[in-house]
């Protein structure tokens, strides 16, 4: 059974106060907090067994190159991949599609070619393909959604069409919550030869995610919005177009053979993984996706489902608060706005009841433009989120409601 307040517990965080208040955090959707697990796994490997992974001979050497690797098999078992080398590790999901825009983009986008898109895309789904189309001569095609967010498959028809080459669609909105037909809009870009990118960072949060049943090309997701670390994140592609890829950064480990005159480059995954790596990262975000398996994501969406009832029932309470989106179909991320009030003014009043949650247009300005406002106030729950924290945040907005009104 789900036992939220024993799962809190899991989370060093909730024990801090802040001016001796306990702290109410929704903000989930930007970075999640880490479970105990998480923090002890790369304090150990820092304290226990640290080294340059894949460069020595020697035991530490050894152990966290092993370490590293298994924390590659965990993500491949996590998302259902094929095989681990068609996991890459990279800074985020950012640098993910960079990649993708850098490497696949580049080499096969001309003009006259499309990459097709969504208005609801994050700035990191949609400025690496402006400027992909700014340099290669290809264009950007915007599919439409409805004001509540939703998927028109009409106008995604019309504008697929076989001058696409690429689709790159979030599977859930940063913003509104909504939950994009994946394989019905994957079937479809088959059908004309397009590839398929899937931006996952919120889906997967909160939604099992199987890339060999979806079918997808590529999929990107961080790690710190799965309960890991920031400074790592994950590129999913099929093995055959990666290693039909150039290398995206150049330098150490991702090399064949080295000479004055040429380098010849290694195999995937090494070759999108130039220097370094983040690899207690890489091992501590593997720990996240763990917690999330022990869990098991028929959990954590009945918990999620339960408490986004209560949040939509609590929130009529509040004067004037709108969300913005589909009230019936909140799914762990959704924005509001109450009439006369400023977002930024909100979240000042919030943050005196220690209540987190972000404002703004959430790296995703086109869209909130779109839907009639500049700036918005996000709630996003996790693991963690209590009906405690839902009763926090309506008192909070009604102590707004008569500041500002006053």
């Amino acid at each position: 059974m789900y036992d939220v307040y024993k799962i809190r517990k899991d989370f060093p965080i909730f024990s801090h106060k802040i001016d001796n208040r306990p702290i109410v955090y929704l903000d989930t959707a930007a970075s999640a907090q880490k479970p105990t697990a998480v923090l002890q796994q790369m304090r150990r490997i820092y304290e226990q067994a640290y080294a340059n992974p894949h460069r020595g001979s020697y035991t530490l050497s050894e152990q966290i190159t092993a370490a590293y690797e298994n924390a590659r098999k965990t993500v491949q078992e996590f998302i259902n991949a094929e095989s681990a080398k068609e996991i890459i590790f990279t800074r985020n999901a950012t640098e993910s599609i960079n990649l993708i825009a850098a490497t696949w983009g580049a080499e096969n986008l001309k003009q006259g070619d499309e990459i097709l898109i969504s208005q609801a895309e994050h700035h990191a789904n949609l400025v690496p393909w402006q400027n992909l189309c700014r340099k290669t001569g290809a264009k950007l095609i915007i599919f439409a959604i409805t004001d509540q967010g939703e998927f028109i498959k009409e106008d995604f028809a019309q504008k697929l069409s076989a001058r696409t080459k690429l689709v790159a669609v979030t599977a859930m909105s940063n913003v509104l919550g909504s939950v994009f037909p994946l394989k019905e809009i994957i079937r479809a870009s088959r059908q004309t030869g397009a590839k398929v990118l899937i931006d996952a960072c919120q889906f997967i949060v909160h939604r099992r995610v199987d890339v060999q049943d979806l079918d997808c090309d590529f999929l990107a997701f961080s790690g710190h919005k799965t309960y890991g670390p920031t400074g790592i994140g994950v590129l999913y592609g099929k093995a055959d177009l990666l290693r039909s890829m150039p290398p995206y950064q150049f330098g150490g480990d991702m090399i064949d053979q080295v000479t004055y005159e040429k380098t010849t480059y290694a195999d995937i995954p090494a070759r999108f993984e130039a220097g370094t790596p983040a690899a207690v990262q890489a091992i501590g975000m593997a720990e996240g996706l763990k917690y999330m398996q022990d869990i098991g994501y028929p959990d954590i969406i009945a918990h999620e489902e339960q408490i986004s009832a209560y949040a939509t029932d609590r929130l009529q309470e509040v004067p004037n608060l709108k969300i913005i989106g589909n009230p019936d179909k909140l799914s762990g991320v959704f924005c509001f706005a109450i009439n006369g009030i400023h977002p930024q003014d909100i979240a000042f009043i919030l943050n005196k009841e220690n209540v987190c949650i972000r404002t703004g247009h959430h790296c995703a300005q086109p869209l909130v433009n779109r839907l009639g406002y500049t700036s918005l106030a996000r709630v996003s729950f996790g693991l963690y989120t209590t009906k405690e924290d839902i009763d926090s945040l309506v008192s909070a907005l009604l102590k707004a409601e008569k500041f500002f009104k006053e």
